[in-house]
Parts: structure tokens; C-alpha cells; sequence
């Protein structure tokens, strides 16, 4: 006949000198303690841990012990489901012996996997995050590929600006058509030069002079050869 006590209390003294800074008793009746479990070191000396909690059943080791995780550092949600898996896989494999041993040891495996998968995520992470530079950089030279819908786009926004364009200089030529200066009016119409010399040549031979206005200028006494002649000393003697 099995005695389940005696198997236990030898476990116990076992995985105490195994583990004595980090085995805890945390009850007697019904045996229950704790074992930290911490991974290797990482990269910058980052580690996993989990405290697990083992409480003795009566038929133990023919019956599993009942295990939880008691507390944990840096794991996500989804590694401490994979070690409560672990812990049920082996548990299973060594149902009639003493496991305590063999159960942490199978998480201290899983832990440094869990580290090495972080280093690996990590260098995952830091490659993505280059080959997104690297496609940028490249995109910013190459600059935007033509394709049809984009030049059709492009073509619709330059001829809309270039339509505003054209109605705001209609406006201001519109609006400055009032102000124009002279050199403005003569660049418009080449014809004003020669306007007032085609008005000459077409009515100069029209012109009518009143020959009367000069019919007494015979009677008039002017010694122009006179080298004193004074025009205005006539007009002073005959006052």
C-alpha cells in the first residue's frame, strides 16, 4: 500500500534543498508552496518569471497536485495560458510518480523559450520598422506612380485652376478697361500716331482764308530794311 504522506514529506525536503531561495511553505494541512521560477537572462538582462503555487491532494503523486500561477513578471496573457497548458500535459505523463520537480523544471524551459521569442519579436519588430524606412525613402525619390486614375484626377484640378485663373484676368481686364493711360491707349490702337495727319491730308485742301484780312497790307510803310526798324515804336507815334 502506498503511503502518500511519506512520498510527499520526501518531495517536499527534496525540492526545498533544490530550490531554497525560492521555495516557500505556505500551509501544512493540506501541503501547500510556492517555487519562483525565473528564466535565463536576455537581451539587456531582461528575464521572465512565475510563482507557482502546488497544493498537495490526498492520493498524490497517483492523483495530480493542484496547481495555479501565483504571481508573474513581464509575461503576456497568452504565455501564462501556455504554462498552465504545459503544467497539464505533464502532469498527465507523470501520473503514479513525484513531478514537482519534472513540472518546473517543463516551465523553466518554457520561460527561456518565452525569452527568446520577446528577443526574437523584438528584432522582428526593429526589422519591420527599417524596411518601412527603407520604402519611404524610396517612394519620397521615385515620387507618386502614374496611373490612369491619378492623372485624371491630376488633370481635372489643373484645368479648374487654370479656368479661375483665366475668369480672374478677364475681371481685371474688364475693370481697367475705364483707367487705360495714354501709352496703354496707344499700344492698343497703332492708329492714333497717323490720325491727325490723315485728318490733314483729308480735309488740308477745304481750308478757307479771308483774303480781306490782308488787303491793306500794301499801304503800309514798314522799313524792314531799316536796321532800327521798331514795330513797336509805329504804334507809339501814332499814339
Amino acid at each position: 500500500m502506498t503511503d502518500y504522506g511519506e512520498e510527499q514529506r520526501n518531495e517536499l525536503e527534496a525540492i526545498e534543498s533544490i530550490y531554497p531561495d525560492s521555495f516557500t511553505v505556505l500551509s501544512e494541512n493540506p501541503t501547500s508552496f510556492t517555487v519562483t521560477v525565473t528564466s535565463d537572462a536576455g537581451e539587456n538582462d531582461e528575464t521572465v518569471q512565475v510563482t507557482l503555487k502546488f497544493t498537495y491532494v490526498e492520493k498524490y503523486p497517483d492523483d495530480p497536485p493542484v496547481w495555479e500561477i501565483h504571481s508573474q513578471e513581464n509575461l503576456e496573457d497568452s504565455d501564462t495560458e501556455d504554462i498552465l497548458t504545459l503544467l497539464k500535459q505533464q502532469a498527465e505523463e507523470n501520473l503514479g510518480m513525484v513531478m514537482i520537480f519534472t513540472l518546473v523544471t517543463a516551465v523553466q524551459e518554457k520561460l527561456n523559450e518565452i525569452i527568446d521569442q520577446i528577443k526574437s519579436r523584438r528584432e522582428e519588430e526593429k526589422q519591420r520598422k527599417e524596411r518601412e524606412a527603407e520604402e519611404a525613402e524610396k517612394r519620397a525619390f521615385q515620387g507618386t506612380v502614374v496611373t490612369i486614375e491619378n492623372f485624371l484626377s491630376w488633370k481635372a484640378r489643373f484645368e479648374q485652376e487654370m479656368a479661375e485663373l483665366k475668369r480672374k484676368k478677364m475681371k481685371e481686364d474688364d475693370s481697367g478697361k475705364s483707367k487705360l493711360t495714354g501709352k496703354q491707349l496707344f499700344e492698343r490702337d497703332h492708329n492714333l500716331d497717323t490720325s491727325d495727319i490723315q485728318f490733314l491730308e483729308d480735309g488740308g485742301n477745304s481750308v478757307e482764308v479771308d483774303e480781306s484780312l490782308f488787303q491793306d497790307m500794301d499801304d503800309l510803310d514798314l522799313d524792314e530794311d531799316d536796321p532800327d526798324y521798331d514795330p513797336l515804336e509805329l504804334g507809339s507815334d501814332e499814339d
